[in-house]
């Protein structure tokens, strides 16, 4: 399969596309320090006990007086800023990816479902996605939760926030899934292969998921790959408003806010640092998705 997949015209398209090469060459490189960040971080930022205080604001390794033990320097609490990245690159990360998982999981369903039955079960289903594409999606993210934090008892605010978050970033990206799906899956329904299902007596469910799926996936591939860059980037404007993740779990949002209260001060790398690195994942992130839906476009070979 790995033979079949560097001789296909989609890895030659991304040999010959220096963006693509390159932004996969920057995910690559986030994605191993977020997730083996316990082991190459200099520290540990969330150890209270190897913190200290007199450490505190020390700046980046590159000025007068910083200090080769911290690269990017240290912040309010004397914590490593690097080390704080690639923890909060990983939290953001996990955040991200779960939230368009669940997203294409729902959308994906009632989009083939609204293609396929048509019918009354389409326009309500479809009539349900344009309400809530009325919406912001930042909104309906702030609104999920708020809710949640009216519904749920105090104490499990804390434990309980990352997966709220989860589910308020990936409720608001499944429209763009149902819509795209339901209109391939209009298409594919008419053809020759799911007539021949319906004739030999395959059960509807298994028509859907089975047979129509796997020939509506490309254009899925390409939304959940930019829906990724927005996901990351609605956790960090969550975390950053405050109604993110608790200051336990940082994400690059919190750290964001975090240290936007001392860039006046002269401390600039605080927040600076983990601003670029939202930054450039998330460029990375779009420029794959830009570069993934052309290979994928029959129109553009």
């Amino acid at each position: 399969m790995l033979g079949r997949f560097l001789d296909s015209d989609v890895f030659y398209s991304f040999r010959r596309n220096p963006l693509a090469v390159g932004s996969a060459i920057i995910l690559v490189c986030v994605l191993i320090g977020s997730v083996f960040s316990p082991w190459l971080a200099p520290t540990n930022p969330f150890d209270l006990a190897s913190l200290n205080v007199m450490d505190s604001f020390n700046p980046p390794a590159f000025m007068p007086d910083g200090a080769r033990a911290n690269l990017l320097g240290t912040d309010e609490q004397g914590r490593d800023v690097l080390s704080s990245i690639m923890y909060g690159t990983r939290v953001s990360l996990f955040v991200g990816v779960l939230a368009v998982a669940f997203a294409i999981t729902l959308g994906v369903t009632v989009g083939l479902v609204a293609g396929y039955l048509g019918g009354f079960v389409e326009s309500m289903l479809m009539r349900i996605t344009d309400v809530q594409l009325s919406f912001p999606s930042i909104l309906i993210a702030l609104l999920v939760d708020g809710i949640a934090r009216a519904v749920l008892p105090r104490e499990l605010h804390n434990s309980l926030e990352l997966y709220v978050l989860i589910f308020a970033i990936g409720i608001s990206g499944w429209p763009q899934f149902a819509r795209t799906v339901r209109g391939s899956t209009m298409v594919e329904r008419n053809k020759e292969y799911v007539m021949a299902a319906r004739v030999i007596g395959i059960g509807s469910a298994r028509i859907m998921f089975s047979h129509i799926l796997p020939n509506v996936l490309g254009p899925v591939l390409v939304i959940a790959t930019l829906s990724l860059g927005q996901a990351i980037l609605a956790e960090a404007t969550l975390s950053f408003l405050g109604v993110g993740l608790p200051p336990t779990e940082p994400s690059l949002g919190t750290l964001i806010r975090i240290g936007q209260n001392f860039l006046l001060s002269g401390e600039w790398w605080v927040t600076i640092f983990p601003g670029i690195a939202l930054a450039l994942m998330v460029l990375a992130i779009n420029l794959l998705g830009d570069w993934l839906r052309d290979a994928l476009n029959p129109r553009l070979r």
